[in-house]
């Protein structure tokens, strides 16, 4: 503590500064601690730059190819002054780029999100994050938190309601975790080896994007999905040809999970509960199972050494706008999973912990 401290007195000091900016060595040093501060206080307008390229159709058009002016202002139907200042702004963060004779590409930031679905799904569902975060310490005080656009939302896609703004509701939700999974699912493929295991059961699975995955690439397991009603109907439409799972419907907290299956996997659902729910969540879970059995949970985790922003921050956040659940670290995680009755839980690495971390646990 004496040590942060003294380090805080130096860096908040004027007399610091100035001599860092002066001295050669310690200049690039004070250079990038001054741009980190400011993106810190601009960050706000960055991703509002980059949501307006992406929900006006500009990411798109400069996927194509180079785009003029008048190919800008067409698509995002801006005047001239305002498409050239979106223009300008993305080109300061690096999403466009402005090449030769007044033509737009995609910057390094925008050519990383070509065909990355999952992420512009994310930049697009965003908005309802940004409009909650509008005011963050009014919504850090309401301690409800049940009238805020995330968990309006959530409420929508989670419930069994045959309401049409219901299904409406549970349609960008299955479409969501779709887009989004594929990222998640090439990390656990990656980390965790499925050769051995004969069946897998995907708990609150969505439209069985992450099983789609799974069996690409491990065509020989018989799989099974659980989920609410309505969200079990899209899942039937997503699937098509032999490889289609066993749909289980039913609610994960009040119903018995099924049966039979030598893989559980939980893919970021755990920590959209609040942690006497995930309790009651696990324990249903570790009922079901047979003793040696496993069960996979993936999602962002707390402290995940290079993914801290990710974690703590950016779902922290998301999680109480949400009005539900927690960024949980390795550590707790596996406290739960053996408190819910597990043998043992290990963590596997992940190339991309940003992406999910990967917690194994056996029965």
């Amino acid at each position: 503590m004496r040590y942060l401290a003294w380090r805080n007195r130096v860096l908040g000091s004027t007399g610091f500064r100035r001599f860092a900016a002066r001295n050669p060595l310690l200049r690039s040093v004070a250079r990038r601690r001054a741009s980190a501060v400011f993106d810190l206080v601009a960050g706000f307008v960055y991703s509002q730059v980059l949501f307006a390229i992406v929900e006006s159709g500009l990411l798109a058009r400069l996927v194509q190819g180079p785009a003029c002016l008048a190919d800008a202002m067409m698509v995002t139907k801006l005047r001239e002054d305002a498409a050239l200042r979106l223009l300008r702004a993305a080109a300061a963060i690096e999403i466009v780029e402005e090449g030769e004779s007044g033509w737009w590409v995609l910057g390094r930031q925008g050519a990383a999100l070509q065909g990355n679905e999952g992420a512009v799904a994310m930049i697009r569902h965003h908005r309802l994050l940004y409009a909650d975060l509008a005011d963050p310490l009014a919504l850090l005080r309401d301690k409800s938190r049940s009238e805020t656009r995330l968990a309006q939302f959530w409420k929508y896609a989670a419930s069994e309601s045959e309401s049409e703004e219901f299904r409406a509701a549970a349609s960008e939700y299955s479409q969501l975790m779709s887009q989004s999974q594929a990222a998640v699912a090439e990390e656990v493929l990656s980390a965790f080896s499925f050769s051995r295991a004969g069946s897998l059961l995907d708990v609150g699975g969505g439209n069985g994007a992450f099983l789609r995955n799974v069996a690409a690439a491990h065509p020989h397991l018989r799989l099974g999905l659980f989920d609410l009603r309505n969200v079990i109907a899209l899942a039937k439409d997503a699937f098509s040809g032999p490889a289609k799972p066993r749909f289980h419907e039913g609610s994960f907290f009040s119903d018995s999970i099924p049966s039979g299956y030598d893989l559980v996997s939980l893919v970021r659902v755990l920590h959209d509960h609040d942690d006497a729910p995930a309790r009651r969540l696990l324990e249903n879970i570790h009922r079901s199972m047979e003793p040696g059995s496993r069960l996979i949970l993936a999602e962002p985790m707390a402290g995940t050494s290079g993914a801290q922003g990710m974690g703590d921050a950016y779902f922290g956040m998301y999680l109480w706008a949400m009005g539900s659940g927690r960024p949980r670290s390795v550590d707790e995680n596996c406290a739960m999973l053996k408190h819910a009755g597990f043998a043992s839980a290990r963590e596997i690495a992940t190339g991309q912990p940003v992406v999910t971390s990967l917690v194994v646990a056996t029965a």
